[in-house]
C-alpha cells in the first residue's frame, strides 16, 4: 500500500484499513503451513519424556524463510507494477528459465527503493526472530492424557487454519472483498498466492473454469461464430501477393495518434493508417508476448492462468498461418533479434513450417541490446536483404523488440529518457522510424508491388498514459494495418472500426488470399458482413469480454465484475458475461483435449 498509494487515491479510508481484516485469513494459513515443521518436531519432543529440548535450529529455519519471503515480497511489488498481477508461478518460471531476460524486463524497476524495502524487511524480521525465538524450551511434567489433549488441540488448530474454518477450503477468492482490484490483491498474500499457482499450473487434466456443462458452453461458442454467409469483402488485387507480418513489441493503441490521440510517437505508422486499411477496434487476447505470438499467428486464445507455449507438445497441435502458406506454395521465414528459445518461441517457429529462422546469433555483438538482443533496425535490415533475394511468393514474419523493457536504444531518446514513460515513447518512435526506413527501402525492390505488409501488436501496455489496469479493455487495444500496393485502391484509407480480435488475423489474411482458414477455430473474418463484432481477452486468472462495444471483465479470484462499460444495461451485461464465461471454459477444454 506504501508502494502503490498513488493507486489508492479516492478510496475511503475504511475500505482501506479493512484490507487488513481480509488479509487475515490466508495470512494465518500460510503461518500455519510454515508452522508444520516446528510444530511436529515440537510435539515429538513433548511425548519423548526430555525435560527440555535445543529450540535454536528455529532461528535458523525462519532465517532462511525471511531471506526467501523478503525477496519474494520486493520481487512482486516490481512484477506487479509490470504485470498488474502478483508474483505467480509464471513469473518464477520466467525468472529460472530466461534469467538475463528476466533481469532486463526488472531493470526499469526502482532498484533503490527495491533495496530499501528488502533491507527493511530483513532487518526487523530477523530482530523479531531474535527476540521472539527461544533457544530452549523446557517441559512441564504433564499427565499423558494432558499431552494427548493439548497436542491434538495444537495440531486440530494448525490445520484448521491452513483450511480455514468455514465449509469452503481457503482459496485467493477468501482475500477478495472490494470492487477496487488493487485493495483484493493487497489482501492476498504473496506467498500463499505464489505457492497456489505453482501448484495448479501442474494441473493440465482439469479445467479451472468449468462455469457450465460443457455440452452448453460449446453450443453458446458455435452459436457465437455461426455466420449466415461464408462471405468477405475482397480488398487486395491479387490472390497470391508475398506477405510481411510486423508483431510489433508492446505497441499499444496509446501511442499512435490515429487511435490514442498521442501526438509525434508512431508518425510512420499513422501514415500506414491513413493511406492502408485500418482495423480500429482490436483487441489482443492477452498482456504477454508469448500470448500475442500465438494469438497473432495461430489464432489461439490465451488460458487465463496457463500459457500454451509451456506445452511444446500441445502447441504443435495447434495450426499456424505459416503452415498454411507453405501448403500453398509459400517461402516462409521468421525474423527476431533476440533469442528464439526464449519461452518456446524456436519450438512454435520450427514446428509450424518457417523453413528459415533469424535470430540474435545472426547479429554482430555491435547490433545488439545487451539485455535483449539485435535492435529493430538492423533486425528490419536483414528481412529486406533477404527479401531481396528471395524467392516469391514469400510468408515473412518479423518480431520487434526494442520496445521492451528496460527501454535500451542505439540511438538518442527523442522524448528523454527521465523516467519510463519517456523511454517508452522514444523507444516506440525508434521502432516507428525504422519501420519507415524499411518501407523507403523496401518501394525500390521488385518485390514491393506484389507484396501486402500487415502491422499488429503482440499486446498493449499500461504506458504512455499509465491509466490502465491489468483487467480494462484500453490495456488490449492494439493497432492491425494492412498495407501496400497489392490494396484496392478504393480501400486504401479505410477504416473497419468493427469490434474484433488479434485472433482473426488468420481468417481475415487468408480469406483475401483464398485459403481455407477452417482450422483456426477461433479466428473470424474481420471483412465477412456476416460476423458478429467481438473480441475476448485475459490475464493470469480473469476475463474480459466486449461485444459492440459493451466490455465487461471478469475476475476468476473474486468471482465477480471488475469492469463493466454499461452497467445499466443489466440483461447485456449478463449475456455477455455467460459468452465470456463459455469462451475461456471451451478453450481451456479444447486445449487440454490437445
Amino acid at each position: 500500500m506504501f508502494i502503490f498509494h498513488v493507486k489508492l487515491r479516492g478510496i475511503p479510508l475504511s475500505e482501506k484499513l479493512a484490507t487488513y481484516y481480509h488479509a487475515l485469513r490466508l495470512d494465518l494459513s500460510t503461518a500455519a503451513y510454515i508452522t508444520v515443521i516446528p510444530l511436529l518436531v515440537y510435539t515429538f519432543n513433548y511425548f519423548s519424556g526430555k525435560e527440555k529440548i535445543n529450540f535454536n535450529w528455529v532461528r535458523y529455519y525462519n532465517a532462511v524463510l525471511l531471506v526467501l519471503f523478503s525477496i519474494i515480497s520486493v520481487a512482486n511489488f516490481n512484477i506487479y507494477r509490470e504485470w498488474g498481477s502478483k508474483i505467480n508461478s509464471r513469473a518464477i518460471e520466467f525468472a529460472i528459465l530466461t534469467p538475463n531476460e528476466s533481469l532486463a524486463s526488472g531493470a526499469s524497476s526502482p532498484i533503490s527503493l527495491t533495496i530499501f524495502i528488502l533491507l527493511i524487511l530483513l532487518t526487523v524480521g530477523f530482530y523479531l526472530n531474535f527476540i521472539l525465538i527461544k533457544r530452549q524450551i523446557i517441559f512441564v511434567k504433564t499427565p499423558i492424557r494432558t499431552k494427548i489433549t493439548i497436542a491434538l488441540l495444537f495440531l486440530s488448530f494448525n490445520f484448521l487454519l491452513i483450511r480455514g474454518i468455514s465449509a469452503t477450503p481457503n482459496s485467493q477468492s477468501m482475500a477478495y472483498f472490494s470492487n477496487h482490484q488493487i485493495l483484493n490483491h493487497t489482501s492476498l498474500n504473496t506467498i500463499w498466492n505464489l505457492v497456489s499457482s505453482m501448484l495448479s499450473s501442474n494441473q493440465v487434466n482439469k479445467n479451472p473454469y468449468r462455469y457450465f456443462d460443457q455440452k452448453q458452453a460449446d453450443l453458446t461458442i458455435n452459436q457465437l461464430y455461426h455466420v449466415e454467409k461464408d462471405s468477405t469483402t475482397a480488398i487486395l488485387n491479387t490472390n497470391k501477393p508475398n506477405v510481411v507480418v510486423f508483431i510489433l513489441e508492446s505497441f499499444t493503441a496509446d501511442l499512435t495518434q490515429s487511435l490514442g490521440n498521442e501526438q509525434g510517437i508512431t508518425p510512420n505508422l499513422d501514415s500506414l493508417a491513413k493511406n492502408g486499411v485500418l482495423f480500429s477496434n482490436i483487441y489482443a487476447t492477452g498482456n504477454r508476448t508469448d500470448k500475442g505470438l500465438i494469438g497473432s499467428l495461430a489464432s489461439f486464445p490465451t488460458l487465463g492462468i496457463a500459457s500454451m507455449v509451456k506445452w511444446p507438445d500441445k502447441m504443435q497441435k495447434i495450426p499456424a498461418l505459416s503452415q498454411k502458406f507453405y501448403e500453398n506454395g509459400y517461402q516462409t521465414s521468421f525474423y527476431y533479434g533476440g533469442e528464439s528459445e526464449f519461452d518456446n518461441y524456436k519450438a512454435f517457429i520450427l514446428g509450424h513450417k518457417y523453413k528459415k529462422l533469424v535470430d540474435k546469433n545472426s547479429f554482430k555483438s555491435n547490433q545488439i541490446n545487451p539485455q535483449w538482443g539485435a535492435y529493430d533496425g538492423w533486425v528490419f535490415n536483414k528481412q529486406l536483404s533477404d527479401a531481396n533475394i528471395s524467392k516469391q511468393p514469400f510468408f515473412s514474419t518479423i518480431l520487434s523488440l526494442t520496445n521492451h523493457e528496460p527501454f535500451d536504444l542505439p540511438v538518442a531518446y527523442k522524448f528523454g529518457q527521465a523516467n519510463n514513460t519517456q523511454k517508452f515513447k522514444s523507444t516506440a518512435f525508434y521502432t516507428d522510424s525504422c519501420i519507415g526506413s524499411y518501407l523507403s527501402e523496401a518501394k525500390k525492390q521488385p518485390w514491393y508491388k506484389n507484396t501486402l505488409f500487415v502491422f499488429i501488436a503482440d499486446h498493449g501496455h499500461s504506458l504512455p498514459k499509465a491509466k490502465h489496469e491489468i483487467y480494462e479493455p484500453q490495456r488490449y487495444h492494439i493497432p492491425l494495418i494492412f498495407y501496400g500496393d497489392v490494396i484496392k485502391e478504393e480501400f486504401r484509407g479505410k477504416d473497419f472500426n468493427q469490434t474484433g480480435s488479434q485472433l482473426d488475423l488468420s481468417a481475415t489474411l487468408l480469406a483475401q488470399l483464398k485459403i481455407n482458414s477452417k482450422e483456426f477455430k477461433w479466428s473470424k473474418n474481420l471483412l465477412n458482413p456476416y460476423y458478429r463484432h467481438f473480441a475476448y481477452f485475459s490475464w493470469d486468472n480473469g476475463f474480459g469480454f466486449i461485444e459492440n462495444g459493451h466490455t465487461v471483465t471478469f475476475d476468476n479470484f473474486g468471482k465477480s465484475i471488475l469492469y463493466n462499460s454499461n452497467p445499466e444495461d443489466a440483461k447485456k451485461t449478463n449475456e455477455i458475461l455467460t459468452l465470456g464465461k463459455s469462451y475461456l471454459q471451451s478453450v481451456y477444454q479444447q486445449f487440454i483435449n490437445l
